[in-house]
């Protein structure tokens, strides 16, 4: 997946899309994020911004992942320890 650049100014009207994103999109935007600010050749308005960006992205990411444990623990097990399906699962 290619690696995004994000204008400055653009940050906030961006976070409104973050929600639709999936684990690996807002991951890989992350990674890219966390790599231009190490790099530390970013002026400090659009540091800022991907910061914020950062971390609506952050936010995302355990948001996925709160929702896809609570999946794995509503597996059902039969008395043997197998599963035999999954219960509906309450997203809060």
């Amino acid at each position: 997946m290619a690696q995004q650049t994000i204008p400055v100014g653009q940050s906030n009207q961006d976070n409104t899309d973050v929600g639709q994103f999936s684990f690996e999109r807002a991951i890989d935007e992350l990674e890219s994020i966390v790599k231009r600010l190490e790099d530390g050749k970013v002026p400090l308005e659009e540091s800022v911004a991907i910061y914020e960006r950062g971390e609506a992205l952050k936010q995302r990411c355990e948001d996925l992942l709160r929702q896809a444990e609570a999946r794995v623990q509503k597996i059902t097990l039969d008395a043997t320890g197998k599963p035999t399906g999954a219960e509906p699962l309450d997203v809060e």
